[in-house]
C-alpha cells in the first residue's frame, strides 16, 4: 500500500516548491523580524516579550493562513483539470490517493511550523520554542485534516477557503463565546439566555479548542505543562482520525 502513496507526497511537496511556498514562509518571516525591529526602537519596557508575543501571533496566522490556501487550491485544482480522474483511472485505492497527499500535506505543515518557529529563539528560550512549535505543527495538522475535507467537499476555492476560515476563527474563540453567554449583562437567564448558552456548549463539544494549543503565554510567561502538551496530542490525534475519516468517507462516495 505504501508504493502508491509514495510517489503522490513526493508529488505534493514538489508542488509546494514550485508554488514557492518555501520563499513566502521565507518573506513572512523576515517581514515579522522588521517589524519586530522596529518595536524595539519604540517599546521602553519588557521589549523582548512583546517583540516575541507579537512575532508568534503574526507567524502563527501566516502559517495557517498559507497551508489552508496551499491545500484547498492544490486540491480544486486537481479536481478541476480532471488529474484526480486521471489518477483514480489507473488501478489506485482513493484511500492510497488521499493518504499520499495528506503525507505530502503533513510534510508542508510540518515545515512551515519549524520554519515560523525557529525565529522565535532569538527572543525566548530554546525549550519554550520547541514546545510551541510542537503545538503548532499540531494545530497545522488540524487545519490541513480540516482543508481536505472541505476542498473534496466543496470542490470550490472560495466557499472552501470561508469554510477553513470559519472552523479556524470559530474554534479559537468558542470558549470567549461560552464565557460571553454564561454571564449576561443581565440578571437572571432568561429562555433564549439558556438557548444561546446550549448551543455555544454544544458547539464547544464539537469543535477542538484551539485556544489551548501554540498560546502566546507559553514563551512569554512560563513552558507549557506536560498535562497540557498531552492534552494538545490527544486531541490533535482524536479531531485529525475523525477529519480524515469524513475527508476519506465523501472522497470514496463520489463518482468520477
Amino acid at each position: 500500500m505504501l508504493h502508491p502513496i509514495l510517489p503522490i507526497a513526493r508529488y505534493t511537496l514538489l508542488e509546494a516548491l514550485r508554488n514557492r511556498l518555501l520563499w513566502l514562509a521565507l518573506i513572512l518571516v523576515a517581514a515579522g523580524l522588521a517589524l519586530t525591529q522596529f518595536l524595539q526602537q519604540v517599546v521602553i519596557t519588557e521589549s523582548n516579550q512583546i517583540q516575541a508575543a507579537l512575532l508568534a501571533a503574526l507567524l502563527r496566522i501566516g502559517a495557517v493562513f498559507m497551508l489552508a490556501s496551499f491545500v484547498v487550491t492544490s486540491v480544486v485544482r486537481e479536481f478541476n483539470d480532471k488529474v484526480m480522474e486521471l489518477i483514480l483511472s489507473r488501478p489506485l485505492r482513493r484511500s492510497s490517493y488521499f493518504f499520499g497527499k495528506l503525507a505530502g500535506y503533513t510534510a508542508v505543515a510540518l515545515a512551515l511550523a519549524a520554519i515560523f518557529s525557529l525565529p522565535l529563539a532569538l527572543f525566548v528560550p530554546a525549550a519554550r520554542v520547541a514546545l510551541w512549535g510542537l503545538s503548532l505543527a499540531c494545530e497545522l495538522l488540524l487545519v490541513t485534516a480540516f482543508a481536505l475535507f472541505c476542498a473534496f467537499s466543496l470542490t470550490q476555492v472560495i466557499s472552501a477557503l470561508a469554510a477553513v476560515a470559519g472552523f479556524y476563527m470559530l474554534s479559537r474563540s468558542i470558549s470567549a463565546l461560552q464565557i460571553m453567554a454564561a454571564n449576561p449583562l443581565s440578571d437572571g437567564l432568561s429562555l433564549g439566555q439558556k438557548l444561546v448558552n446550549f448551543v455555544v456548549d454544544a458547539i464547544a463539544f464539537l469543535l477542538p479548542g484551539l485556544d489551548r494549543m501554540t498560546q502566546t503565554g507559553w514563551l512569554i510567561y512560563a513552558a507549557p505543562t506536560a498535562s497540557e502538551i498531552i492534552g494538545v496530542l490527544a486531541q490533535t490525534a482524536v479531531y485529525a482520525l475523525l477529519l480524515c475519516g469524513a475527508a476519506l468517507f465523501d472522497l470514496q462516495r463520489k463518482s468520477f
